[in-house]
C-alpha cells in the first residue's frame, strides 16, 4: 500500500516490535536486534528493533518519519479499536484508478466515506494540506481584493496626472471640433494599449514573484516546505483581465474632465490649471471620508478579525477620499507650508511655495500614491502587532495559575494533568487543549462558515488557573456534553445559560451541547471553550496542548516547581515556566497571520513604491520649459534644485503627515477597544522606517528627475514642446 520495502529484518508481529525507516534509525543510531524508546499517548515504551524499511525509489523522508507496529499494538496506540484513519486500495491490472474509486463510493454510500485519487491522496496523509489549499483560496481573494483596489487607486492617480500634463493637446483637439466621446474614446484606447502590454509582461513575471511568495510563505510555516507550486494559464488570464478592468476604470475616470471641456472655453482653460473642483467630486470625496471614519469605530462595538478588516479598510476609504478632494486639501495645506519655505530661503522657498499654490492638481498627484503607501503600511503593520498583544495582554492577565507545562514536542499526555494533580502542594491541574469549532451564518442565498478558535479546559479544575470573566452560569459545569461561549457570541445567536448550541466540532463531527457559562475575555481563550475530554476526542492526536497549574496556599513553590520537573523523566520533553509566560489560544495562529500579512503588504507596497516613483519623475519631467524659463530669468541651477527639493520636502512631509493621521485614527480606536490604551503596540522604529523611507523615495525621485532635466540648456528647453 505504501512504497516501503523491508530492507533488514523481518515486518512487525508481537506487540514489542517495531520496524523504523532507515533515514530514523540513521539519525538515532540503532539497527536491526537493538531496542528503543517509543512515547506515544503515554509514558515511552521499550520496543524491539525488528527490521528497516525505506522508500522503493531509494529517497529519505523529508517531512516525516515512519514506524510500523504490529495491527493490534497500533490500533492500541492509536487508542481508537476496530477504527482506521484510511484504507489504501489498489487497483486490478486494467482497471482505472477514476472508474474504481466511483465503485468504491457506490460500494460505500458518497457520505459515508471520502474517496481520493492521484495527487488528492496526499490530503489524506499530510492534513496540513488541504488546510493549506483552503488558506491559499483565501489569501488569494483577500490580497487580491486588495492589489485590485490599489491598482485601480494608483493607476487612476498615474493617469490623471498624464492628462493633465496634456491639457493643451486636447483642448486642442476640442477647439477643432472633437467630441467628448472621441476624447474619452482617445484616452481609453491608449491606455488599453498600455494595460494590454504591461499585463503581457506581467502575468509573466508574475509567475516569478508566485515563486517567491510560495517561498516566503513556506519559510514563515503558512504553507509546508514542499508544498507545489500549480502552473495554470487560468490565474494568468484572470490576472491579464483584472488588469485590463482596472486600468480601463481608471481611463474612464481619468477622461471624464477632458472631455468635458467646452470648445469655446478649450484654449483659456488649457492656459491655466483649473483650481475648483465640480460638486460632485466634493461631495464623493467627503462622503468617502466620513464613511472611512465611521468604519473606523466598528472596533468600539465588534470584536474579532471583523474590528481588524474594518480598521484597515477605514483607513484606506479615508486615503481615497482624501485623494478625491486633493487639491483642495493641498491647497488648505500649502498655505500653512509656504511661509516657512519662504523664511528656509528667499528665493528657492518662496518659488517652492508658490509652484505648489497654482499646481495644487499637479502636487495632489505626487501626494497621493506616498500618502497612500504610509497609510497602508502603518495601518496593515500596526493594527495586526495590536491585536498580537490585546491577545496576549489578556492571556496573562486573566491566566492566574502559578505554573505552565508544556512540551517541546508540542504536545503533552493527558496522564500528565492527572500526574500533576497527585504532587504534594498542588491545588489544581486543567489540562488545556487547542481545537476549533466551525459554525455557519445564512446571508441570503448563500451559506457563511466561520472558524472560531476554541479550547477545552476541565471544568472543576479551572477555577484558581484561569479568570475567563463569566458573566453568567457556572464554569465548574464543564463536564459532559457542555460548552461555554464568550458573551458577544452567545448573544448574536441569541443563546442563554441553559440552551442547546449547535456547530462542528474542527474534525467535521456535529455538536449539539448545552451552554452552562458566557464570558468576556474571548480574545485569549476564543469564542468557545469546551470540556478537556470533549475537546480532545475531536483532535487529531487527541493530546493536551498544555496543563495551568495552580499551588495551594502555603506550599512549598520550591519543592512543587521541583517535583513537576521531577515528571520530565517521565514524559520527556516536558517543559515548567511560569504562569505569566502562557500563550493566547491562538498565539501560533495570529504570528503566522502577522508573517503572512507583513509578505502580503511587502509586495503591494512594492507595487506602490514603483508607482510613487513613477508619478514623481513624470510630475518633473514635464517641467523643462518651466526650469529653462526661470534659469534664463537669472534663477541659477542650485536655486532650482534647491526649489524642487523644498517641494520634494514639502511633498513627501504632506503625504507622511496624512498618511500617519489617517491610519492612526483607526488605530487608535482599535487599541482603546482592544487594549485599553490609544498607542499602538509595536516597535517604533517600523514607523520611523516607514516615514524615512517615504521621505527618501521622494528625495531620490524628485531629485533624480530633477538633474536629467536640468542637463538640457536653457535656451533648447524653452523650446521644447510641452
Amino acid at each position: 500500500m505504501a512504497p516501503f520495502s523491508l530492507k533488514e529484518g523481518k515486518a512487525p508481529v508481537g506487540d514489542g516490535e517495531v520496524v523504523l525507516d532507515t533515514g530514523l534509525a540513521a539519525r538515532g543510531g540503532v539497527g536491526v536486534g537493538q531496542r528503543v524508546r517509543i512515547a506515544t499517548r503515554s509514558t515511552p515504551v521499550e520496543f524491539q528493533v525488528v527490521g528497516l524499511a525505506a522508500l522503493a525509489s531509494g529517497e529519505t523522508l523529508d517531512r516525516q518519519s515512519a514506524l510500523f507496529f504490529s495491527p493490534r499494538r497500533a490500533a492500541g496506540l492509536d487508542g481508537k479499536p476496530g477504527q482506521a484513519h484510511a484504507i489504501g486500495v489498489l487497483a486490478a491490472p486494467g482497471v482505472s484508478p477514476d472508474a474504481l474509486a466511483d465503485r468504491v463510493r457506490a460500494a460505500t454510500g458518497k457520505d459515508t466515506v471520502a474517496v481520493v485519487t492521484g495527487v488528492e491522496r496526499s490530503t489524506v496523509e499530510f492534513l496540513d494540506v488541504s488546510q493549506t489549499r483552503t488558506l491559499l483560496l483565501a489569501i488569494a481573494g483577500s490580497f487580491g481584493g486588495f492589489a485590485i483596489l490599489v491598482a485601480v487607486f494608483v493607476v487612476a492617480s498615474t493617469l490623471a496626472l498624464v492628462v493633465n500634463q496634456r491639457r493643451r493637446e486636447f483642448a486642442l483637439l476640442r477647439a477643432i471640433a472633437a467630441t467628448p466621446k472621441q476624447i474619452r474614446k482617445l484616452i481609453g484606447t491608449e491606455t488599453m494599449l498600455v494595460a494590454a502590454l504591461a499585463g503581457l509582461l506581467g502575468s509573466g513575471l508574475g509567475l516569478v514573484v508566485g515563486h517567491g511568495l510560495r517561498d516566503a510563505f513556506g519559510a514563515i510555516g503558512v504553507i509546508p516546505p514542499d508544498f507545489e507550486l500549480a502552473i495554470s494559464p487560468i490565474p494568468l488570464a484572470a490576472a491579464f483581465l483584472l488588469g485590463l478592468g482596472a486600468a480601463r476604470l481608471a481611463a474612464w475616470s481619468a477622461a471624464r474632465r477632458p472631455s468635458s471641456i467646452r470648445p469655446v472655453e478649450a484654449l483659456g482653460e488649457a492656459a491655466v490649471e483649473r483650481r475648483e473642483l465640480g460638486r460632485g467630486r466634493i461631495v464623493t470625496g467627503w462622503v468617502l471620508v466620513l464613511l472611512g471614519l465611521g468604519g473606523s469605530l466598528v472596533p468600539v462595538f465588534v470584536r474579532g478579525e471583523a474590528a481588524l478588516a474594518a480598521s484597515s479598510m477605514s483607513a484606506l476609504i479615508v486615503v481615497i477620499g482624501l485623494a478625491v478632494l486633493g487639491p483642495r486639501v493641498i491647497a488648505l495645506t500649502n498655505r500653512l507650508i509656504a511661509p516657512v519655505l519662504t523664511r528656509v530661503s528667499r528665493i528657492s522657498g518662496y518659488l517652492a511655495g508658490a509652484n505648489n499654490q497654482a499646481n495644487s492638481r499637479r502636487l495632489a498627484a505626487a501626494v497621493t500614491p506616498v500618502m497612500l503607501a504610509v497609510t497602508f503600511a502603518i495601518s496593515m503593520f500596526y493594527s495586526q502587532t495590536s491585536a498580537a498583544a490585546a491577545k496576549q495582554e489578556e492571556a496573562v492577565q486573566s491566566t492566574t495559575a502559578d505554573h505552565v507545562i508544556s512540551s517541546t514536542t508540542g504536545a503533552l499526555s493527558p496522564e500528565v494533568a492527572q500526574a500533576v494533580r497527585r504532587v504534594p502542594g498542588v491545588a489544581a491541574a486543567t489540562s488545556v487543549v487547542r481545537t476549533e469549532v466551525i459554525n455557519t451564518m445564512q446571508e441570503q442565498e448563500n451559506l457563511r462558515v466561520e472558524r472560531y478558535p476554541a479550547q477545552g479546559l476541565t471544568g472543576d479544575q479551572v477555577r484558581g488557573t484561569l479568570d475567563l470573566g463569566v458573566v453568567s452560569g457556572r464554569i465548574d459545569d464543564l463536564a459532559g456534553d457542555t460548552v461555554a461561549m464568550s458573551r458577544s457570541e452567545a448573544g448574536w445567536y441569541d443563546k442563554k445559560v441553559g440552551d442547546e448550541v449547535e456547530f462542528w466540532f474542527g474534525d467535521g463531527a456535529p455538536a449539539k451541547l448545552r451552554l452552562v457559562a458566557t464570558y468576556t475575555r474571548d480574545q485569549a481563550f476564543g469564542e468557545y471553550v469546551l470540556p478537556a475530554d470533549l475537546a480532545r476526542a475531536h483532535t487529531g492526536d487527541r493530546m493536551d496542548d498544555s496543563v495551568l497549574v495552580r499551588q495551594e496556599p502555603g506550599a512549598d513553590s520550591a519543592a512543587v516547581t521541583a517535583a513537576l520537573h521531577d515528571l520530565a523523566a517521565r514524559y520527556p520533553g516536558l517543559t515548567v515556566a511560569p504562569g505569566s509566560t502562557v500563550a493566547a489560544a491562538s498565539d501560533g495562529q495570529v504570528k503566522a497571520q502577522f508573517y503572512l500579512n507583513l509578505v502580503a503588504v511587502g509586495v503591494i507596497l512594492g507595487y506602490v513604491v514603483i508607482s510613487v516613483a513613477n508619478t514623481l519623475v513624470m510630475s518633473t519631467a514635464q517641467r523643462s520649459r518651466e526650469f529653462a524659463l526661470l534659469r534664463l530669468v537669472g534663477t541659477s541651477k542650485r536655486q532650482v534644485v534647491r526649489m524642487m527639493r523644498l517641494e520634494a520636502l514639502a511633498t513627501v512631509g504632506v503625504a507622511a503627515v496624512l498618511g500617519t493621521v489617517v491610519a492612526g485614527i483607526p488605530l487608535v480606536l482599535l487599541n482603546i477597544a482592544l487594549r485599553g490604551t490609544p498607542l499602538p503596540s509595536g516597535p517604533p522604529a517600523v514607523f520611523g522606517g516607514i516615514i524615512a523611507g517615504a521621505v527618501l523615495l521622494g528625495l531620490l525621485s524628485l531629485g533624480i528627475a530633477t538633474r536629467m532635466t536640468l542637463r538640457a540648456r536653457p535656451i533648447d528647453a524653452i523650446g521644447l514642446r510641452e
